[in-house]
């Protein structure tokens, strides 16, 4: 599948297993090679990518277009698996000079832990870079430069609902937190549909109060993200402990689904897509989910941000796309063949071959890439948020800290067994493990 993550989420089919491997903090998308000149003249540049059938649709499609427009050079594909194994991979790889020609791999915190100035190859003057998003390039680039060329769309966190609801109800999208409380017990009140479905069978779901807060967080100290790598900041504190407190109260106010502590993610799907439940806290990327199992509802799907307490802070957190990438020991005229290839990805035929053979979860990062008509009512939600510049990366591209047992602790405080308070301090101790074991400053 063809990723980012929750630490990374992905593009095209995004089964539930996936985002959830993605929200534990895991890379679905990888790397490996080392590659052979072609015989008859033609130069033989190697791809590598993580395993996984989406990824293997979407690369061979890519190959084809590719090398039909440019028949001097042949592509060789190759894989390698995903998660923790694949980064331990792709580090090897590039540290003894056996990386492909071109891999496919996170952006972010952990594009930056590739030590990328040493082991990558400088994109910078290359013309597609101008037109790449200020949040994708700042997610593939270091001071020195810019090393990476997104693939696929972005996705958003924050709060799926159903327009026919609204409508029906006279309700209009919330842009403080006062307005989306008011909605809900509006709602409530109406007592025919759910106010805000919450599916904790599948844990991973139950994250999504504190994850997609993250852009209001930025948008109240532009720093916290820094100060919070290096142990300054913290969610036991304020403005991020908002977000535990905000999961806590509407569970307190009877917001959620009489299951919600059995519900699973598809059923979420399905409440949000039918209408009986108005709100569903996720990801756009289980748009492509509701396409594939509930296609006549998929303009009934609305997206917002999850609200800040003052409207002036309600901003989108967004999920960049992972990115492709040369290493150093690619030179010569495999190098120009790279780059080529990099740019026709993210020209006009390299982006229709991506739409045809993925699907949209927002918007691309890039402008050379341009969204259909026909994309989801959410995706064209998300676009005023990104026109006015009131988005910030997801905290998982600006920091590598991310405690492995988030979606336990916002279970537990979105079921009212544990309050806000006491959620926010175990995240902090969660997390402070991981800062160790990283060997970060501060720690």
């Amino acid at each position: 599948m063809l990723p980012v993550r929750i630490h990374r989420f992905a593009r095209p089919l995004l089964a539930a297993t996936a985002i959830a491997t993605i929200l534990a903090g895991c890379s679905v998308g990888s790397v490996g090679g080392g590659g052979d000149s072609g015989s008859a003249g033609a130069t033989n540049i190697t791809v590598l990518y993580g395993t996984g059938t989406a990824n293997d649709t979407l690369f061979k499609a890519l190959s084809d277009g590719f090398t039909a427009a440019n028949p001097d050079i042949k592509l060789t594909l190759e894989t390698q698996p995903t998660g923790t194994e694949g980064d331990n991979l792709t580090k090897t790889k590039l540290s003894t000079g056996e990386m492909a020609d071109v891999f496919y791999y996170n952006s972010g915190s952990l594009f930056q832990a590739l030590n990328p100035d040493t082991n990558l190859a400088p994109l910078t003057d290359q013309p597609w870079v101008d037109q790449l998003s200020a949040e994708m390039k700042t997610v593939v680039s270091t001071p020195n430069g810019t090393y990476g060329a997104p693939l696929g769309t972005t996705f958003a966190g924050g709060v799926l609902y159903n327009k026919k609801v609204y409508d029906k109800l006279g309700l209009k999208v919330p842009t403080s937190w006062a307005e989306f409380d008011a909605n809900n017990k509006k709602i409530l009140a109406d007592g025919k549909v759910t106010p805000i479905e919450q599916t904790f069978g599948d844990t991973w779901t139950s994250q999504l109060f504190v994850l997609g807060d993250f852009a209001n967080v930025a948008a109240q100290d532009p720093n916290w993200a820094a100060d919070y790598t290096a142990n300054k900041a913290k969610y036991s504190d304020q403005p991020a402990l908002q977000a535990f407190k905000n999961q806590q109260q509407t569970h307190a106010d009877g917001y959620y689904n009489k299951n919600f502590a059995s519900a699973k993610f598809d059923d979420g799907v399905k409440a949000i897509a039918t209408g009986t439940a108005a709100h569903y806290p996720m990801l756009t990327a289980v748009l492509s989910t509701v396409v594939q199992n509930y296609p006549e509802n998929v303009d009934d799907v609305g997206f917002f941000p999850l609200p800040a307490q003052d409207a002036a802070n309600t901003q989108m957190t967004l999920w960049l796309p992972n990115a492709i990438y040369i290493p150093k020991t690619t030179e010569g005229a495999k190098l120009d063949a790279a780059k080529k290839f990099v740019a026709w990805v993210n020209s006009t035929e390299g982006c229709a071959v991506q739409q045809k053979a993925g699907s949209v979860s927002g918007p691309y990062a890039i402008s050379s890439c341009t969204l259909p008509d026909s994309v989801p009512a959410a995706v064209k939600d998300m676009q005023p948020y990104l026109d006015n510049k009131k988005v910030s990366p997801a905290l998982e591209f600006l920091s590598p800290i991310k405690g492995p047992n988030l979606e336990n602790i916002t279970v537990e405080v979105g079921s009212g067994i544990s309050s806000a308070e006491k959620g926010a301090k175990q995240y902090d101790e969660d997390v402070k493990k991981q800062a160790q074991q990283l060997g970060l400053e501060g720690w």
